[in-house]
């Protein structure tokens, strides 16, 4: 198995404490993170050869940034450097009927200021079998939407197999234009995952068909390998319940639910995706392979940050186990 690639932006979180309001802090803990970083940070916990790319400015907050990948194992190298500034975003922990609150701070970032020529696609990837990016990377600006379709297009050509997580931000892009680029984009995708209403509007159309059926359309429409769709049923801001169903243009499959009390909402759909990268990389069976994505994402609900710090095995035992959280000796 070659190295596995990811290409989005990774930014500066900021956190009040605990609970806390943004209008209680007296001080901010720091993370780092953003969708295709986490993916890439969750792969290399599992073992995989990852590499992410983006475009960072030459300071030492960036620096920092750099930093905590490498901490964990991702391949910095592809990572070009420019640009003004790394970008922001300020999260609020939602506590029982509040939900969690998010501020970004990210106009005018390096990867948004990014142009085409700053990424040699040929050269990334060299020595690769895997692509990954989300539909955030193309809504952060024009530039970056052709650099995200030069990057598929580079892949495909090259025979990489290419995976893409919906991700529509509403913060970013309107939905009939969230629409029409992330359509052209998974033209050359292999494996999408999303929410439902992610898959109807990458499908293009608002009804009422179920889950099972969105999924037969996604891999009917973009000739997909794999098509997942998560399904959760929020109670609180700290209690979910969570599951998902794979397609692969004969079978579907179902994992098993689980109640997840949150410790932290953000990074759980990065952490299914990683998961469902490693499981497919990994030869697992259709059904192994939604029910370790589930239970990666899973996990990923019990840690503070925005990154699943879980390993290949602690996933593995959880799918095994009746998800009490059992101590493990």
């Amino acid at each position: 198995m070659g190295k596995i690639v990811t290409l989005g932006e990774i930014m500066l979180r900021l956190s009040p404490a605990g609970y806390d309001r943004f209008v209680q802090a007296k001080q901010f803990n720091a993370f780092y993170g953003g969708s295709e970083a986490n993916v890439a940070v969750s792969l290399a916990n599992f073992g995989k050869e990852v590499s992410y790319v983006t475009k960072l400015p030459e300071n030492a907050i960036a620096q920092c940034a750099i930093n905590e990948l490498r901490k964990y194992g991702v391949n910095t190298n592809d990572i070009v450097k420019g640009g003004n500034r790394i970008g922001l975003y300020f999260c609020e922990n939602g506590e029982s009927q509040r939900p969690a609150k998010l501020v970004y701070d990210r106009k005018d970032s390096a990867i948004a200021q990014a142009k085409r020529e700053d990424f040699d696609w040929d050269k990334i990837f060299d020595g690769a079998d895997w692509f990954h990016f989300s539909g955030i990377t193309p809504a952060l600006s024009e530039e970056c939407a052709k650099i995200t379709l030069d990057a598929v297009k580079a892949a495909k050509k090259k025979g990489l197999t290419i995976s893409v997580d919906l991700n529509y931000r509403e913060t970013l892009w309107d939905a009939a234009t969230f629409s029409k680029a992330i359509r052209e984009l998974l033209e050359y995708c292999d494996v999408a995952l999303g929410s439902i209403e992610e898959a109807q509007m990458a499908i293009g159309e608002n009804s009422n068909a179920n889950c099972n059926d969105l999924l037969k359309k996604l891999v009917e429409k973009f000739n997909l390998k794999y098509a997942t769709i998560i399904l959760r049923n929020r109670f609180t801001a700290e209690d979910v319940d969570w599951t998902a169903v794979l397609y692969d243009g004969k079978d579907f499959y179902n994992s098993k639910k689980y109640d997840i009390h949150v410790v932290d909402n953000i990074g759980g759909g990065d952490a299914f995706a990683a998961s469902l990268i490693y499981a497919i990389t990994s030869k697992l069976s259709n059904q192994e392979i939604i029910e370790f994505a589930t239970a990666g994402s899973c996990l990923k609900y019990s840690m503070n940050g925005d990154v699943n710090l879980s390993t290949a095995d602690e996933v593995i035992n959880l799918m095994n186990s009746d998800g009490s959280g059992k101590v493990s000796r």
